[in-house]
């Protein structure tokens, strides 16, 4: 089993689709820790497959990507067999750059794409970054920034201690997906695009969010979630609902030519 997939679920009898999840900054797969149960709960048949980000979580211990390109050669390679079955990749805000760099990759070399993207709370990928989450920052500056945002509690903002250990990651995975394309060389993607971003979201306002229709051949689909950049987290439940009707379309032999 990769590293990436050290939590595999089983494969239940009936289980249509695998939904892999790709974290935000600073996070790690235990975000999706509940997205099975709760999933099962809105008749979902799917299996979440949460991928596991070195330099985080239990992979603390190994070095991170520095650079989006070497990521994403990493786990196109380690995940290959994975991606093989019917999925559905999904992402929020550094993890939806990901997953777009991810499928884009593994589309130019011909490899089995998503049935969909499911992308939250980043911008397209040839819209310049906000400097709202700036790595060059120190410590306390982005601290603040990340708590302002409800990433992080107000009361770890605040610890010293906790942020000489928590903002190297934060800082690393910003540089990680500071880069984009420019508008004239966008490869529109193969593969329909479900996006949704927090109507409160500071971060990624809904102009930011809509600019990925761009990269969407097979379409996309645009929707707002209450809450702000971490709605995931405040409003999880309502996101889950409806990321279970998305994954209805999909989890059919007929979905694959869709």
């Amino acid at each position: 089993m990769t590293p990436y997939l050290t939590c595999s679920a089983p494969l239940e009898p009936g289980a249509g689709l695998d939904l892999f999840c790709l974290p935000c900054a600073g996070g790690g797969a235990s975000a999706y820790a509940r997205w099975q149960e709760r999933l099962d709960r809105n008749g979902a048949r799917v299996r979440v497959l949460p991928i596991h980000l070195p330099g985080r979580e239990e992979r603390a211990h190994e070095p991170r990507f520095a650079e989006l390109d070497a990521l994403v050669a990493d786990l196109d390679e380690q995940l290959d067999e994975a991606f093989a079955r019917p999925h559905v990749l999904y992402g929020h805000s550094m993890g939806a750059f990901i997953a777009h760099a991810l499928t884009l990759a593994r589309q130019r070399r011909g490899a089995p794409l998503p049935r969909a993207l499911v992308l939250s709370s980043h911008r397209a990928p040839h819209v310049r970054p906000s400097r709202i989450l700036d790595p060059d920052a120190d410590d306390e500056t982005l601290a603040a920034s990340l708590a302002e945002l409800g990433g992080i509690p107000w009361e770890l903002a605040r610890r010293q201690r906790f942020r000489a250990a928590y903002m190297p990651l934060v800082r690393d995975d910003l540089r990680l997906c500071a880069g984009w394309v420019e508008p004239a060389d966008i490869e529109p993607l193969r593969v329909p695009l479900h996006l949704f971003t927090g109507v409160d979201d500071h971060l990624v306002p809904l102009p930011k969010m809509a600019a990925w229709r761009a990269h969407g051949g097979r379409g996309s689909e645009l929707g707002t979630m209450p809450g702000g950049h971490f709605f995931i987290r405040s409003h999880e439940d309502q996101l889950l609902g409806r990321l279970a009707e998305i994954l209805a379309r999909y989890g059919t032999a007929d979905a694959a030519t869709m």
